[in-house]
């Protein structure tokens, strides 16, 4: 049974591992963990998606899901589960950077940004100013 938990100091490891297997950024991976979420598989990481902050507004961050485990409909719950937390925590609005999932992000409910759409707080994340290369997909969602 696969469960959708907010994220432990523990979990750091397995993130990581997750990310790298995935060539994702590990670049500003911390601010991405306070409001993150994973999900886990009879106590593996599965799954993980988190939020940086920036006032009001949001970086998604760190969306990812085991190979193994995609087209189950995970990621969708961990994307919302990351969006419940941000909106409770004050955060209005989400921005995202992405190079491979272009053609999912808007069926939920994510919208196409441009870079000059980004609140200037966000784009001063690590995501913004070197991980992601200037040819990532912008995504915008108020939430």
């Amino acid at each position: 049974m696969i469960s959708t938990e907010r994220v432990t100091a523990d979990d750091r490891q397995a993130i990581e591992a997750l990310l790298e297997a995935n060539h994702l950024p590990l670049a500003g991976l911390d601010l991405g963990l306070e409001i993150a979420v994973v999900a886990r598989d009879e106590g593996r990481v599965v799954g993980c998606a988190g939020v940086e902050p920036y006032g009001s507004a949001g970086l998604l961050r760190s969306v990812c899901v085991a190979p193994d485990r995609r087209g189950t409909g995970i990621g969708k719950h961990l994307v919302a589960a990351a969006e419940s937390l941000a909106a409770s925590g004050g955060i209005s609005e989400l921005f995202l950077l992405t190079e491979t999932a272009a053609d999912w992000f808007p069926r939920l409910g994510y919208d196409p940004a441009t870079r000059a759409d980004v609140p200037a707080a966000v784009t001063t994340s690590v995501e913004f100013t070197g991980a992601c290369p200037v040819t990532a997909a912008v995504f915008r969602k108020r939430i």
